[in-house]
């Protein structure tokens, strides 16, 4: 099956996007497949610099060249690293469309932060701690989990002032827990990458979208949004990981493993939490002269997120328990971390 997959992958790629993987001239340098745009907040403020630590925390002796180019489509990129395409990914898992990262779905929900910052550091405490998030990444060594900022929501139609004013709306979302809460809403949804947003809104094929609020700067929005909900905690949240390849972490040394663990995990977290919230400052700075309403959830529409978030929360908590888990507990002590009351 992992040949299978790694053969359907590489069916897929361009010959340039072969050039220089995993069979690297020098055995130490990593490559790492990218698919945020290259001045991204996330490739600057967190990859780049990961990067530059990991080099620096070895001496020199490992270093991370981070492709120009993605290798495949977004929601690809956790195989790319387990099938040993290339050596390093990182992404969503909620573009993996299928259960094997059950328990990631806590770092979804509604109501969880109010910064990436404490989000981020509650997330790699939590998920990799007591919900063993290495297990639900077979073939990867798990190098890094965090969360973007609260979640919004953006649309060009109409200001929502109660649940039934999301109903008709088309909407993209990430997938996972957000696109089912969305649907509950009578919201249309549509998947797509970040990078396809731009174009599906200005063309009118979506109506808006579910972002942070630097996504709206990050991706030239503003002129297509002329309303912005947020939620305490977040309407929904996005859960990220970087991964690298298990066979080419069981190839470095244990004094590089070491180095390389100094500078990932809740380190990796808190930087990745620092860039999100950087950059939401930066991007509500950027719309405040725009012609977008930004207003904060009324009771109304608080009340039914609620409802329906505890919903999703109570049957996600039933089939983390099957797998020998306490979700409810671990998304308690999440919001505890967080100062998040739900």
């Amino acid at each position: 099956m992992k040949n299978l997959k790694c053969l359907s992958i590489l069916a897929g790629l361009t010959a340039s996007a072969l050039t220089g993987l995993v069979a690297s001239a020098n055995a130490d340098e990593l490559v790492l497949s990218s698919w945020l745009p290259p001045k991204h907040p996330i490739v600057t403020g967190v990859i780049q610099p990961w990067a530059d630590q990991v080099a620096e925390a070895t001496e020199g002796r490992v270093t991370v060249r981070i492709l120009p180019k993605p290798v495949a489509s977004p929601p690809e990129h956790f195989d790319l690293a387990a099938e040993g395409i290339v050596d390093i990914t990182y992404g969503l898992h909620s573009f993996t469309r299928d259960d094997r990262f059950l328990r990631s779905r806590i770092g979804q929900f509604s109501f969880i932060a109010d910064t990436a910052t404490e989000g981020s550091k509650a997330y790699w405490d939590i998920y990799a701690g007591n919900l063993d998030a290495q297990a639900e990444h077979q073939g990867t060594k798990l190098l890094g989990l965090w969360i973007h900022g609260p979640g919004m929501f953006h649309n060009n139609q109409r200001k929502i002032e109660t649940p039934e004013d999301f109903s008709g709306l088309k909407i993209r979302t990430p997938g996972g827990y957000i696109a089912n809460l969305a649907q509950e809403l009578d919201i249309t949804t549509q998947f797509m990458g970040p990078g396809e947003v731009y174009e599906k809104l200005s063309r009118g094929v979506i109506d808006g979208v579910t972002f942070p609020m630097e996504a709206l700067q990050a991706f030239k929005l503003t002129d297509y949004v002329t309303s912005s909900m947020k939620v305490p905690g977040g309407i929904y949240n996005t859960s990220w990981f970087m991964v690298m390849n298990e066979d080419i972490w069981d190839g470095l040394s244990a004094e590089d493993q070491a180095a390389i663990e100094k500078v990932s995990g809740s380190a990796l977290a808190e930087l990745a939490g620092g860039a999100w919230d950087g950059a939401d400052t930066r991007g509500a700075a950027y719309i405040a002269d725009k012609d977008i309403e930004v207003y904060e959830a009324p009771a109304p529409v608080l009340a039914k997120l609620k409802e329906l978030a505890a919903k999703h929360e109570a049957e996600w908590n039933e089939a983390v328990l099957k797998t020998g888990f306490d979700g409810a507990a671990a998304l308690a002590d999440f919001r505890a971390q967080t100062g998040i009351s739900n």
